[in-house]
């Protein structure tokens, strides 16, 4: 069950005192300043400090910048957490009342950016093995009372709103450093399995899925009286900007194919455009995919390549974001960790598409195959049943569908028919069926919705948090 944002330990916000007044900033803020620039490469990241296996930084001097996330005040200190969003945890900074800027730090707010020089030492409390003891603190940014991300529950569809804001709070923040890891190890397994990277246009006149739920690309009048048309009254495309109708793409898909057929087998990464009315939770308008093409390839190595793929992710996620998983693993879904290692260890099950309808549902991932020809893509080939096609899903819990693949038809006459009986022209797509026409080979691939990655991975239930600004009907802020 998810949580409201902010009823986590430190996610909840302590309400910021008055702003400071003269001198918070000024000489110590254009130091900082300085500070921060030429000597950037001397920065230490709070991770490094935080999450270390040993002590090497013991009683080195460090010089950390971030935001505050909280203060204490005693007699002769102050206690600042310190926040860089390199990992989950702050640092304690601990302030003398001797340090030359110490009225800037009596002053200082949650949200206030810091750059902190000091000495790496032994924590004595509880939760943190190192603790840094400053030396010099310079007040970078100051941050003012209304200030949105104050000491109270803050739900996620509050912090959809303030989406520039959101990364402060600890769930969006983990949401990013998780799915960084991700795109990481996406890119590290397919170069490891010998695929090129392949960058697929974003603007096309093709409509791979045939659904006509596209976003026109168009620089024609915005006025309708002043549009070209046609003697039958409809739109003259051939005085827009490229001369015929075009589109934000819905995926990568067929000009992977191009390059599959070629140089053997690539993959597409990028931003992806539906424009489906819908405002479910697992819907966007805009989206990424990662789209494999491999030649000489059936269905059984599409899946095959599909459940690696996974396996490496999760698996590298679960290595470089412990406490990251481990927090939403407490706070979002209490059995992420435990479905995660299953996924990770266990082979996937695969079903026929009739008898996945006739049993019960699994509690890992399956690969559903064979599906009715009637409802799946023109693209897909045809098994020898003349009933089904050689295409798969990957349905995983919680979340549904999380890869779409397939063998393609690599046989012109065959292709071409099916685009006749999905109302598409062959014309249209003359560069496509020539793969077919010259050398073709039997080929496949699959897309994976990169959003519905990071909520399986994370736990997180609405798709428009697995992004940093979502885009859907009626919603394109920021």
């Amino acid at each position: 069950m998810a949580m409201s944002e902010g009823s986590s330990p430190g996610v909840t916000l302590p309400e910021a005192p008055a702003s400071a007044g003269e001198g918070a900033v000024g000489d110590a803020g254009a130091a900082a300043l300085a500070a921060g620039t030429g000597g950037r490469a001397k920065r230490t990241r709070v991770k490094a400090i935080m999450e270390a296996t040993d002590d090497p930084l013991l009683g080195k001097t460090v010089a950390v910048k971030g935001w505050v996330r909280t203060k204490r005040d005693q007699k002769a200190f102050s206690f600042v957490e310190i926040n860089d969003g390199s990992c989950m945890k702050g640092v304690q900074v601990v302030i003398p009342q001797d340090v030359p800027t110490y009225s800037a730090v009596e002053r200082l707010t949650t949200g206030a950016s810091v750059s902190v020089t000091g000495v790496v030492v032994e924590s004595p409390g509880k939760g943190q093995r190192f603790e840094v003891k400053a030396q010099e603190v310079h007040v970078v940014g100051e941050c003012p009372t209304e200030y949105p991300l104050q000491k109270k529950r803050h739900t996620l569809e509050f912090l959809r709103g303030i989406a520039h804001l959101r990364p402060r709070t600890n769930t969006i923040a983990a949401v990013a450093r998780v799915r960084s890891a991700l795109a990481q190890a996406t890119h590290d397994f397919f170069r490891e399995e010998g695929f090129l990277y392949l960058q697929s246009p974003i603007i096309t006149a093709s409509d791979c899925e045939g659904a006509g739920e596209m976003f026109r690309v168009t620089t024609l009048p915005s006025e309708v009286s002043k549009v070209p048309t046609l003697e039958d009254g409809s739109t003259d495309y051939s005085q827009d900007f490229f001369g015929k109708p075009a589109f934000l793409t819905v995926s990568g898909q067929l000009s992977g194919e191009t390059h599959a057929c070629a140089l053997g087998d690539v993959y597409t990464f990028g931003p992806t455009f539906r424009a489906e009315n819908s405002q479910t939770t697992r819907h966007l308008a805009e989206f990424w995919m990662i789209e494999p093409e491999m030649s000489f390839a059936d269905l059984r190595d599409d899946m095959d390549n599909a459940e690696a793929f996974v396996k490496h992710v999760v698996s590298h996620a679960m290595e470089v974001c412990g406490s990251d998983l481990e927090f939403f693993n407490k706070f979002y879904d209490k059995e992420l960790l435990q479905r995660l290692q299953r996924i990770k260890d266990k082979p996937f099950v695969r079903t026929e598409h009739e008898r996945w309808l006739a049993e019960t549902r699994y509690d890992t991932a399956v690969f559903v195959y064979d599906y009715p020809r009637d409802i799946k893509a023109f693209y897909m080939r045809d098994n020898e049943d003349g009933k089904t096609v050689a295409a798969m899903d990957l349905l995983v819990p919680g979340v549904g569908e999380l890869i779409g693949g397939s063998q393609r038809e690599e046989r012109l006459e065959q292709l071409e028919a099916k685009m006749v009986e999905f109302n598409l022209s062959p014309e249209d797509y003359w560069w496509y069926n020539d793969l077919r026409r010259y050398g073709s080979v039997p080929h496949a691939g699959y897309g994976l919705g990169f959003e519905r990655l990071v909520c399986y991975v994370t736990g997180v239930e609405n798709i428009r948090d697995a992004i940093a600004f979502p885009r859907s009907p009626g919603s394109a802020e920021f």
